[in-house]
């Protein structure tokens, strides 16, 4: 982790979550003062919980910003796979754009300094062509309701920032994985033993360990160089579908069994099965130069794949409690 230029005093919303739990350890093990804002009580040794119920348009940030002078927001309504909303991208925007206004624009009538804002690489697109990773630069394209949603919520908080003076800082991360994680990933901790057509799969694919994440989101809160910056973030080493399974196979013990099939027999079955879009994800590339980051922040991934695969296969033979 990067030399801490000045310790915020902290509010990380969506604490008790998947990011928000190894955030919070982080930011304790650094020393930052550190307030938790929560749904409903949420004790943690050395922090200051705020219990805001719902987060919408209408939440009472008053308690939970007193002392605080950043803000690193998780809270959100996440990509679904399944999505049972009957208008998902008014309940995207509900719970992503217009709650996250309202909390920027609380944040500064507080003053408080920064807002460091967890968007998503989804955000740019859903894939990318070999040698052309996702930058900064890139004009967005999202594709579907969430990363809608997401960019809609960076471009409010940038209004926010120009209009109120609020620091905005914008991370966009890709799949992120670790011991807890929900998703598709745990699924696959699942899958990496099954007979699967994968084998002939050379896609790239970019991931994030929480742990990484934790490390850059403390340091998009503390260092002066990061206030009004977009950041890409990623592991820094790409890997192919079949790879991936083959290590977290590896990881717990196990040996997959990985069957050569063309992929593009594997995309004509998607599209024939109504399945495109779920194959193309699992088959497509999505690389990401993370370069920025670390160029200006001096941050650096603290822990890679093999590493925290290794922790998750522990986690899941020996669960905390």
């Amino acid at each position: 982790m990067p030399t801490i230029i000045h310790p915020p005093a902290l509010l990380v919303t969506g604490a008790n979550g998947f990011v928000g739990q190894a955030l919070v350890r982080q930011a304790l093990q650094s020393g930052f003062p550190l307030t938790t804002a929560t749904r409903s009580a949420w004790p943690c040794p050395g922090t200051r919980n705020a219990v805001v119920g719902n987060i919408d348009a209408d939440t009472d940030w008053t308690a939970a910003l007193r002392g605080c002078n950043t803000v690193i927001h998780l809270a959100a309504r996440v990509h679904v796979m399944h999505e049972s909303a009957a208008d998902p991208l008014a309940e995207f925007r509900r719970a992503n754009v217009t709650a996250t206004a309202h909390l920027a624009r609380a944040a500064a009538a507080a003053d408080v300094q920064r807002l460091v804002y967890v968007s998503s690489i989804k955000v740019n697109g859903e894939a990318t062509l070999p040698g052309q990773p996702f930058r900064e630069t890139d004009a967005p394209h999202p594709q579907d309701a969430y990363a809608r949603s997401k960019h809609e919520a960076e471009q409010l908080l940038w209004q926010i920032g120009r209009d109120t003076g609020l620091e905005i800082v914008i991370v966009r991360p890709p799949l992120v994985y670790g011991p807890g994680v929900k998703g598709n990933f745990a699924r696959m901790l699942h899958m990496a033993s099954w007979p699967l057509p994968l084998a002939s799969v050379r896609n790239r694919r970019d991931l994030l360990a929480v742990d990484n994440l934790a490390s850059a989101l403390l340091a998009c809160a503390s260092h002066p160089a990061a206030a009004n910056q977009t950041y890409l973030l990623s592991d820094g080493a790409a890997v192919s579908t079949a790879q991936l399974l083959r290590a977290v196979a590896a990881a717990q013990g196990r040996r997959t069994r990985l069957l050569p099939f063309p992929p593009c027999w594997l995309h004509a079955l998607g599209r024939l099965t109504g399945q495109g879009a779920a194959l193309d994800r699992l088959l497509g590339s999505l690389e990401i130069d993370s370069s920025k980051i670390r160029r200006e922040l001096g941050w650096h991934p603290a822990t890679g794949l093999h590493d925290t695969l290794a922790r998750m296969a522990a986690a899941e033979k020996n669960p905390p409690g």
